[in-house]
Parts: C-alpha cells; structure tokens; sequence
C-alpha cells in the first residue's frame, strides 16, 4: 500500500497530523483527563481551529451542524467516561440523520480496562448501535490505518459517525506514522452505480405511469443531487413532495413542488401520496412520520426505492423497483434515458393536485394584539432574503419553520429530524456559521428546547460566533400540550413551563445581547439590530400559548386522514 509520510510520534501527534492530511479545519470538543496528551497537541498546532464547547453533547452536535452546513466531515474530541456518556446523544443525533462524523474519545489506560477505574465506560459496547462503525485502539501500529478508514467510512457510502476509542497510553505511545493514501476495506464496498437493467425498468414504469410522484429525503441532500433532481422534475413535469430532511431540494417556490409530507404535512402532498399509482423514492427512508398506517401508505401504487443503503431497500415498504446506488448517479443515469419522455402526460394530474393546494394550504389566523409563531417565521424568511442557515430544536416551532420558511435551497435547514434530539439547535448553528461564514446563522428554538443546551452561549461569545437566536415562547412544552390538548382531553401533565429566567438578562449575563419582543413592530426591529450587530443575540418572542400546528396527522393514522384545523 503507498505510504504518504513516515514519521516516529506519539499517538496524539498522530492525531494531529490524521487531521492535518484530511484537512480538518475545525475541530469541536471538551478536554478532560483521558484526552489530555491530544489537548496537549492541540495546543502546538496551527492547523485547524479547536472550538471549545461547554458540554460534550453540544461539542458533537456543534460538529453535526458544521457537517450537515458545508458538506464535510465534522470532527469531535470528548474525554472518557462521563464525557463520552454525554455525547451518545449527539452521536445517535447523527447516526439517525446519516451525518458524517469523526468522534474521538480518550479511554482509561489500556492495562485499567475492565478494572472500572476511574472515569471508564465501555464506549465501544455503549456506541455500537449509533455508529456506523467503531474503534478501540490497542496498538499504536493500528493508529494512523484507524484514523484513516475512520474518514473514509465516515464520508463514504451512507454517511455516519465513526467513534475512535483511544486509550490514554496508546495517545503517550511512540509509533511510526504511516498513513495510508488508500483504504482497501475487503467487507466494505458502497455500491455507487445503480443497475443499469433497473433504472430502464424505472424509466418504462414512469412512462406508463399516469400519476407519478418524487418522494424526495434526506439523501437527496447527502448525494448533493438536488441539480439533477430539479432538471429532472422539470424535463417530466412530474410533481414531487420532501421529507423534512430534504426541505430546499425543490425550491419552494418551483410549481411542481407540492410541500413536505408526512404528520405535519401539506394537505396536497399527502394526497398526493394517497392517489399516486407510482411513488419514485429519492433518497427517502419511508419513514413512519411520513408513512402513518403503512397497509394505507401509497396503497394505489408502485414502488419505486432509489437509496444507496441497501438495507433500507424493502425495510418498510416493499419496493417494486429497488435501486441500490449513490442518488446523483442514478439519477443521472435516468436523465440520459428519458430524453423523449411526453411531459404533457400529468397534466390532468397535476390540475388534481393544484386543486388540493388551494383547497388546503398552510395558513393560520393572524393578529395584530398577539404573534403568531407563523408570522415570525414568514418576517425571518423575508428579512433574511435567503442568506440564512436556519437550525431548530425540536417540537412546534420545528414544524412551523419547516411548513412556513421559504427554504430554497439544500444544507439551509438544519434539524434533528430522526431521533428528534431537544438542545440540538443552537450547537449546530455553531456549526453552521462556521461552515457559512457568509450568512446569517439563526436558531429558531421553543422555551423548553433553549434550556437543553443555553450554555452553549458562552461558546459563542468566546469564539466569536454570532448566532441569533430566537424563541418561540409559549410558556409550554408546545408540541406536547398539542397532544394532550387532542388526545387525553386536555389534562395537561407537566408542560406548563411558565417558571422560566429572564432570557433577556440571561444572555446580557453571557455577554451577547437580548430582546423582549411582543408586537410585530417590536419583532422587526429587534431582529434588524441582531441582524446589524454582528454580536450573539436572543429574541425572546412571546407567542400565542394555544397556536397548533396543523394539518396534523394522528400517530398511526392513514396519511390523508389529516385534521386540517
């Protein structure tokens, strides 16, 4: 195998210069006693900026939200133990979401293992079902191969995070440094190029298709497809919907977008779904937010699944077409065979599923004496132009902004969307503006979500990161009172969270700057000085406390029967 440098160093040298050859720029962590001879390193280098978190949950999904914004491998560095235990959830938040990741824990030394000694954990054993795959480090000879496949699966394939469990001992240890150019892995071949006699058998299925619909996910964001999915919406008129993970493929403003589907979904997406009689999955996981009841999920149609996972294939719903194969490239494929495609053929199916759309679209009751969540988030939307990397938390104000936020472009939206983690916004809009230096990086959180990780504020200011944030205040754990109001006759246990701090004064305490926002004049001009500031800022927004998010679909319903108000 080529080698590339050959140098004799200790194991957190090694480290240092791993990253150095796969160009890290940043790199996001909290230093404690097993990682102290790589924190030591890191001391010496210039190569890449180390940011310092205040809790290793958000130091990973600070490192979530850098890779989910720019496209790269996001890189973080947490101390055995109890560090490492914190950062599972940044980990799983991760793994649900494909996002490629480089994690590094310190362990006790190689001769205390099994000893419980002080600060140890099984994090091999404890992380094994929320990584793509996982390390323990036993010999200094292994290290530089380790670091290497570690990037390479990372980014490779289906991405994930890779965890690298590094003893202290081994990071003291000297070794030679010899870091491979290639990796060769005999178990581990991601299959990029789709079945050709496949996607011919897609492209006669779409011809004879008289209602067809793109299903778009979260892929579709990984495989940095959206060009050639939006040339080839527009070369087969054929309409598509997203997932929440895929909000910005389309464009909102493209007229054959249809909306996101599933629970909190446009009423014409999921109709759409419900009469299709072929659903064309792009990178989407089918997954139960979206499918409802499965035995009424697409019932009228045809499958076909494009994923370049081939363990999601026929996982959920039994694909007619299943197609293994990175999204760009099959896509591609199919682009090149359906030149004399009739896109006059979905016309009167179209016209079905615009008479939906102004039947039923996203709206809400505005007011004048108390804001309403949905009008914030158009005047976010408007005020920006565009030029804003949007995080959120998870619950009702996640939804708003993925129903009324014009996102028209890909790696715009950054959200936990399949483990649904509370406290990821504001990291990742560390992330975020690190990776977009250019735009504007703005948290759209709830009262109760902002709680999960406040502390990250203090990262901001010692970094110099100016996020904004903005709370939607209702006073409740909003998403969950929803349920309660319509599902256990309003008995409302423990959402109440009308005992909270004076967000305003909390923020000035970390050195940023607040607003207490109550009328639209007041919303527009706070979130104009944010804007100008360049300095860390809250909004604290106060919403009507009994808004909901509607269309809504009740946990394992049929997808088209949504209650509309």
């Amino acid at each position: 195998m080529p080698v590339a440098t050959t140098n004799k160093m200790t194991g957190a040298k090694m480290v240092m210069e791993a990253f150095k050859e796969e160009r890290v720029e940043v790199v996001f962590g909290y230093p404690g006693g097993a990682v102290l001879f790589i924190y030591d390193e890191i001391y010496k280098q210039n190569y890449f900026n180390h940011i310092l978190t205040r809790h290793e949950q958000a130091a990973l999904h600070a490192a979530d939200g850098y890779a989910r914004a720019s496209g790269k491998v996001g890189v973080a560095i947490i101390t055995s133990g109890p560090g490492f235990t914190n950062a599972v959830t940044g980990i799983a938040t991760a793994y649900t979401d494909s996002v490629p990741l480089v994690v590094i824990s310190g362990q006790v030394p190689i001769t205390q293992i099994g000893t419980d000694a002080f600060q140890e954990i099984d994090a091999v054993g404890i992380s094994r079902p929320c990584t793509k795959h996982n390390y323990l480090v036993k010999n200094i000879k292994e290290l530089p191969r380790i670091l290497k496949e570690a990037f390479y699966i990372a980014r490779s394939g289906r991405p994930g995070p890779v965890l690298i469990d590094l003893p202290k001992d081994i990071s003291a240890t000297l070794g030679e440094f010899d870091y491979p150019k290639d990796i060769r892995l005999v178990t581990y071949k991601p299959t990029m190029k789709g079945n050709a006699r496949q996607i011919t058998k897609l492209k006669d299925a779409i011809n004879d298709s008289k209602k067809p619909l793109f299903y778009i996910g979260g892929g579709a964001v990984i495989s940095n497809a959206y060009s050639e999915i939006r040339e080839l919406i527009k070369l087969t008129n054929i309409p598509a919907i997203e997932t929440l993970m895929a909000r910005g493929i389309c464009g909102d403003t493209n007229p054959l977008f249809f909306g996101m589907a599933g629970m909190h979904g446009s009423y014409a997406s999921n109709m759409a779904i419900s009469e299709c009689d072929l659903l064309i999955s792009l990178g989407a996981r089918f997954d139960d937010r979206i499918t409802g009841k499965l035995s009424e999920f697409a019932k009228n149609a045809k499958i076909a699944h494009i994923d370049i996972d081939p363990s999601s294939i026929s996982k959920i719903v039994n694909a007619n077409y299943p197609i293994v194969g990175d999204l760009k490239n099959v896509i591609k494929e199919l682009l090149n065979i359906l030149g004399d495609y009739d896109k006059t053929k979905t016309k009167k199916w179209l016209e079905t599923l615009e008479s939906y759309k102004k039947k039923h679209h996203f709206c809400y009751q505005d007011s004048d004496k108390i804001l309403k969540p949905q009008w914030v988030i158009e005047k976010i939307a408007q005020m920006t132009d565009a030029n804003a990397i949007i995080s959120t938390d998870v619950g009702q104000h996640q939804m708003w902004v993925a129903q009324f936020y014009k996102f028209m472009q890909p790696r715009e939206f950054l959200t936990s969307g399949g483990l649904g983690t509370m406290g990821f916004g504001l990291p990742a809009a560390i992330g975020a503006k690190i990776a977009q230096k250019k735009k504007y990086s703005i948290n759209i959180s709830g009262d109760g979500s902002i709680m999960m990780n406040i502390q990250e504020l203090i990262t901001c200011i010692q970094s110099g990161i100016p996020v904004i944030n903005v709370i939607l205040n209702n006073n409740y754990l909003g998403m969950v009172r929803q349920w309660q109001t319509f599902f256990y006759e309003k008995r409302y246990s423990n959402v109440d969270l009308t005992c909270q701090p004076n967000f305003v004064k909390l923020v000035e305490s970390f050195g940023g700057i607040g607003f207490e926002v109550k009328t639209k004049k007041e919303f527009e001009k706070a979130l104009k000085e944010a804007m100008n500031s360049n300095k860390v800022s809250l909004l604290d927004v106060k919403i009507d406390r009994m808004e909901s998010v509607f269309p809504m679909v009740p946990s394992g319903g049929a997808i088209y029967n949504m209650m509309l108000n």
